[in-house]
């Protein structure tokens, strides 16, 4: 491997760090807007507005894909990967527990590497690869525990927990059509838009939009709004695209088992929420079974 190669390697794996390290903290961000008024629906709404917003100043030219079957596409990754996604995981925490939600969510890798092995031979993982992925879903699990030994099922929460999991995994699968075809800020720009198009009934039938100024305008609210629009979600978004594309749907998915790390870490730090032992012994088990899947 030359060392222009390697190089190129390096700096995609570190983005792939990058992107999960924002992720992992934006619950924080969340929490606070929850804290001030906002429903998790209004959330997912101005996060990705401002998103798309922003992202038409930067791709703007091209509206539509080159074919019916390719927008189709699109419009499901806006689903899969916006609307879907994010209803699923907050309703589910409505029906369950904070750890159940956040331990299937994070069986992603797992899910997102079967689905995948099932339409594409390429992204089928080996025996290996299998048992370091385990590994690292057990130490991701005793991290999201943190000394909480029992988990409390409640079958519509953990359902629709999973069913999130399930959401990321087919978005994998259908960028995986897509990338080589157009680019990543087109691309990740009509996630935008089809995620706001497709959540718009959601504000007609379960629950209105937040639309109160004194809400949306407090400084605390448009501080974490910014964030969440253009960090976490437009430059995050076009920055794990481009990862998928470049090592792949089922490598660059092993990374989202550190979200809950870097959870944890922010957690403490801003949050002071303690960190049993046993979270100290996952961290360990999860950065092993890292290091095993991206071993040569």
């Amino acid at each position: 491997m030359s060392d222009s190669v390697l190089k190129a390697s390096i700096l995609w794996h570190v983005v792939a760090l990058l992107v999960i390290a924002i992720w992992g903290t934006t619950f924080v961000s969340s929490k606070v807007l929850l804290l001030n008024g906002m429903h998790p629906a209004d959330i997912f709404f101005y996060r990705f507005a401002l998103a798309y917003l922003c992202m038409c100043m930067l791709n703007h030219r091209r509206l539509f894909a080159s074919s019916i079957t390719d927008e189709l596409a699109f419009l499901g990754l806006g689903i899969f990967g916006g609307t879907m996604y994010f209803l699923a995981e907050n309703t589910a925490l409505i029906y369950s527990t904070a750890n159940n939600v956040a331990i299937l969510v994070c069986t992603t890798p797992l899910v997102t590497a079967l689905i995948l092995a099932f339409f594409y031979r390429s992204e089928r993982m080996t025996r290996r690869q299998v048992m370091w992925s385990l590994l690292a879903f057990v130490g991701m699990a005793l991290v999201v525990l943190n000394g909480q030994l029992v988990m409390h099922l409640n079958p519509l929460g953990d359902v629709l927990a999973f069913g999130a999991s399930v959401a990321w995994a087919f978005y994998s699968l259908l960028m995986k059509r897509v990338m080589g075809h157009y680019s990543t800020d087109f691309i990740t720009r009509k996630v935008f838009f089809y995620g706001i198009l497709t959540i718009l009934p959601y504000y007609i039938f379960v629950h209105p939009l937040q639309t109160d100024l004194y809400v949306l305008l407090k400084p605390v609210v448009l501080s974490n709004i910014a964030f969440l629009g253009l960090i976490a979600s437009m430059g995050c978004y076009l920055l794990w695209n481009w990862v998928m594309a470049k090592l792949g749907a089922v490598k660059a998915s092993n990374y989202l088992y550190l979200q809950t790390l870097f959870a944890m870490l922010a957690a403490a730090l801003v949050l002071n929420e303690h960190i049993s032992i046993m979270a100290l012994a996952g961290t360990f088990i999860l950065l092993l079974g890292m290091y095993g899947l991206h071993k040569k």
